[in-house]
C-alpha cells in the first residue's frame, strides 16, 4: 500500500519491532483509494504509536490527521516510506472492536472507511483527554420486580441477557406504558452482570427520559447521555468516560449507535422507524442496521422497542433470528384507549351527516369536552406545521404555485394592521398579492393542509378560556402538566402529559397516508400510535378522522401494529422491495447515472429499474435516478460490486458525482 508521500529519513530509523504503521488519513479520498496506507514509525515513536491512537503524518505534501488501525513487520509498497511524524495522543479512541464495526458497516452501504470513521469518533479535545478518569460506578443490584411481566417471552429475555446469553427480540410496548423505565430495568439487569448497555433513541427529549430513568436505578455515575446537542468538549470527555469504562450504560441519540462500549451486553434501538434514525452523511447508515451488525460481531443482546412496528424489524421476528415480546389480547384490552375513526359506518353518519368531509366532525368535539371536563388535556396531532403551508386554486384545485420560481404559495398567518398577510413563496419568500391561476384563470384560493398554528387558532375560538399551547419546529415542549389545555402538535413533537390526555385527535389523516412514498402507510401509523399511547390507560378516547377501511387505521382502532407489519412486509415481498430485497438508488446526472450503471456487474438475480428523471431539484442541472435490486442474499455482492463501479469511475476521474445508497428510506 502506498503512502501518498516520501520523507527524507535524516538521522530517523524505523523503530526494532513491527516498523510498519497502517493509517487511515483523515482527508477526502475517491472511492478508489479506501484502504490504509503504510508509514514508517520511527524509533523516538515507538511505544507512543499504539494501535487506535491519533497520529499526524504527510499526505501528498501535506501534513493531515490519521489514525493508526495496525502495525506490521513488512510492507508490499515497493518504494521508501514515509515516517509518522507525530503521535497526537497515545489514547487508543479506535479500539479493535469499533474497527471491525467501522469495516462492516462501509462494506454493508458502499461507502468509505474514513467517512465511518468520522461518524465513530469525535473531535478531540486536549484538556478533556488530559483529566484523570473518575473510577467505574460499582455494579448495581438487579431490580427485584419490573414491569416486563405483562409481556410474553418478557421476563425470558430478562433472564436472558442476566445470563450473557445474545438473545434477540422485538419488543411491542403496550400503550401508556412507561417505557423509559423499562428500558432503565433491563439495562440495571444487564449492567449488574458488568456488561454494558447501549440504548439509540430517536432525539433529546427522548435521551432525557431515558437517562433519568436509569439514573434512578442506576445511580447518576454509571449512565452517560451522548447527544447532538451537546458542545465538543462535553461530547467527547462523556465519550472518552464510554471508551475508559467509567460509564456502563451509554443513552443517545444516532451516533451513539458507534459509542465505544466496553463489552456489550446489550444495543437497544427504541422507535426504529422514525427517520431520525438514519444518517443523512455518507455511507448513510441506519442505527437498526449497525445495531444488528454490532450484535453479530460482539455476541451482545439485541432490542428493537416502539409502539408500532417496521417491516424490517418483522423480517427479523419471521426470518427467527429475533423473538416477539408482546403482551396479550387481555392484557392489552385492559390498558388500550377506546380509537374511533371518522368512517366507522352509517351510524356516525346519522349522528353527523358532515363527520366525513368535516376537519373536525362533532364526535371529535364531544371527546374534547369530556376530556376537559374531566380537567385532563387533549392532544391534538396535526401532519403540518405553519399556518396554511399549502394552498390551492379555489376552483380547479390545482396547486397554487409561486410565478416567479414555481414554488408553492402557503399563508404566513396574523396580520398587518389588521390586513391578513397576502401568500407567499416557500421556495424564495416573494409575496404573490394577485395570484391568478394559469389552468383556469380563478383569483380565489383554498386550503389544501392546514397547519398547526392555524389550528391552533380554530380550537382557540371553538373552546374560549382553555389554554392552547403548540409544540413543533423550533419549539418542541418537553411535557406538559395535567390540567386542562389543548395541545397542537406535529408528528415526534408530542409532549407526554403528566397523568396522560383525555383524549387525542388525529387530524387530516388523509395528508399522511397519501403521501408518494413506499412507505407512507407503515409512517402514518407510526406517527398516530406514538401520540396515542399518550393517552390515559383504559380510559382515555382516541379520534382519528380517516377511512376506517384503511389497514393503517384498522391497526390503529384494533392496536395491533404487528398485523399491519405482517401485512406491509408479505406486499413488499410481492412487490419486491425492501427489506424483502436489498436495493440502491443511484443518483446524479444522466451521463453520471449511465456511466456507473455501465460499470456495473449485476450479482445473479439483479436488476436495474429506471434511470427516471428527478428534475433538477438543487439548481445545478437535471438529475436522473436508478433502483438496483436483488435478493437479500446478494445484498452485501450488490453493495460491494456497486463500491467497485465508483472506484473505476473516480480512477478515470469522472467529472460528476453519483450519490449512492443502499436501503434508503426514500425509494418512491
Amino acid at each position: 500500500m502506498t503512502s501518498g508521500s516520501t520523507t527524507r529519513r535524516g538521522e530517523r530509523t524505523p523503530a526494532q519491532t513491527l516498523p510498519v504503521a497502517r493509517i487511515a488519513v483523515d482527508v477526502a479520498l475517491p472511492p478508489h483509494l479506501d484502504r490504509p496506507f503504510d508509514y514508517h514509525v520511527p524509533s523516538e515513536l515507538d511505544t507512543a504509536a499504539v494501535p487506535g491512537c491519533r497520529v499526524r503524518v504527510r499526505f501528498r505534501g501535506k501534513l493531515v490527521d490519521g489514525l493508526l488501525l495496525e502495525r506490521a513487520e513488512s510492507t508490499d509498497y515497493g518504494k521508501e516510506l514515509a515516517f509518522v511524524e507525530k503521535v497526537v495522543s497515545s489514547e487508543r479512541v479506535l479500539p479493535p472492536e469499533l474497527h471491525e464495526l467501522a469495516r462492516v458497516v462501509a462494506d454493508r452501504y458502499a461507502g468509505m472507511l474514513t467517512d465511518v470513521l468520522r461518524l465513530m469518533i469525535p473531535p478531540r479535545h486536549a484538556r478533556a483527554e488530559a483529566r484523570p478518569s473518575p473510577e467505574p460506578a460499582p455494579l448495581p443490584d438487579a431490580p427485584a420486580e419490573t414491569g416486563w411481566s405483562r409481556y410474553a417471552r418478557g421476563t425470558a429475555f430478562l433472564d436472558a441477557v442476566k445470563a450473557e446469553r445474545p438473545a434477540h427480540a422485538v419488543w411491542q410496548a403496550l400503550p401508556a406504558e412507561d417505557w423509559p423505565a423499562r428500558l432503565a430495568e433491563v439495562s440495571a439487569v444487564v449492567a449488574s452482570t458488568g456488561r454494558g448497555v447501549l440504548i439509540v433513541v430517536p432525539d433529546h427529549r427522548d435521551v432525557t427520559r431515558v437517562r433519568d430513568a436509569c439514573a434512578a436505578l442506576l445511580g447518576g455515575d454509571g449512565v452517560v447521555a451522548l447527544s447532538a446537542g451537546l458542545g465538543p468538549a462535553e461530547r467527547y470527555e462523556r465519550w472518552l468516560s464510554v471508551l475508559r469504562g467509567v460509564a456502563r450504560v451509554v443513552v443517545g441519540t444516532r451516533a451513539a449507535s458507534f459509542a465505544p462500549v466496553r463489552d456489550p451486553g446489550l444495543l437497544v434501538v427504541w422507535d426504529d422507524g422514525d427517520s431520525s434514525h438514519t444518517e443523512p452523511r455518507s455511507p448513510y447508515p441506519n442505527v437498526r442496521d449497525v445495531l444488528v451488525q454490532r450484535a453479530h460481531l460482539s455476541g451482545a443482546a439485541l432490542l428493537v422497542g416502539g409502539f408500532t412496528r417496521t417491516a424490517e424489524a418483522q423480517l427479523l421476528v419471521d426470518s427467527g433470528w429475533a423473538h416477539d415480546v408482546v403482551a396479550g389480547r387481555e392484557v392489552l384490552r385492559a390498558t388500550a384507549p377506546r380509537v374511533v375513526s371518522i368512517g366507522d359506518g352509517d351510524w356516525q353518519e346519522a349522528r353527523d351527516p358532515a363527520a366525513r368531509s368535516a376537519r373536525l366532525p362533532s364526535i371529535a368535539f364531544e371527546a374534547v369536552r369530556a376530556s376537559l371536563a374531566e380537567d385532563a388535556p387533549v392532544l391534538i396531532q396535526v401532519p403540518r406545521r405553519g399556518y396554511v403551508p399549502v394552498l390551492a386554486c379555489g376552483q380547479c384545485r390545482q396547486h397554487a404555485r409561486c410565478r416567479r420560481c414555481a414554488g408553492p404559495l402557503a399563508l404566513p398567518g396574523g396580520a398587518d394592521d389588521g390586513v391578513p398577510r397576502p401568500p407567499h413563496c416557500r421556495w424564495c419568500g416573494a409575496t404573490e398579492a394577485a395570484f391568478r391561476c394559469p389552468a383556469c384563470g380563478s383569483r380565489k384560493l383554498r386550503a389544501v393542509v392546514v397547519g398547526a398554528r392555524r389550528t391552533a387558532e380554530e380550537l382557540g375560538r371553538a373552546f374560549p378560556g382553555v389554554p392552547v399551547r403548540t409544540s413543533g419546529g423550533d419549539e418542541v415542549l418537553a411535557s406538559v402538566p395535567g390540567r386542562p389545555a389543548l395541545v397542537v402538535s406535529t408528528p415526534g413533537a408530542e409532549p407526554p402529559a403528566e397523568g396522560g390526555y383525555g383524549a387525542v385527535l388525529l387530524l387530516d389523516g388523509w395528508a399522511l397516508l397519501s403521501r408518494a412514498d413506499l412507505r407512507a402507510a407503515e409512517e402514518a401509523l407510526r406517527c398516530w400510535m406514538a401520540a396515542a399511547a399518550l393517552v390515559r390507560p383504559a380510559n382515555g378516547r382516541v379520534v382519528v378522522v380517516a377511512d376506517s377501511s384503511l389497514a393503517p387505521v384498522q391497526a390503529l382502532v384494533r392496536w395491533d401494529p404487528v398485523w399491519h407489519a405482517r401485512q406491509e412486509l408479505a406486499a413488499r415481498t410481492e412487490l419486491g422491495f425492501p427489506p424483502a430485497v436489498r436495493m440502491a438508488t443511484v443518483d446524479g446526472t444522466p451521463e453520471a447515472v449511465a456511466a456507473l450503471l455501465d460499470e456495473l456487474r449485476l450479482p445473479p438475480g439483479g436488476e436495474i429499474l429506471g434511470p427516471v428523471p428527478l428534475g433538477d431539484p438543487d439548481g445545478e442541472g437535471e438529475r436522473e435516478r436508478a433502483l438496483v435490486r436483488v435478493h437479500r442474499a446478494g445484498g452485501r455482492e450488490l453493495a460491494a460490486r456497486l463500491a467497485e463501479a465508483q472506484g473505476v469511475r473516480s480512477a478515470r476521474k469522472d467529472p460528476d458525482p453519483v450519490r449512492v445508497k443502499l436501503d434508503p428510506l426514500e425509494v418512491l
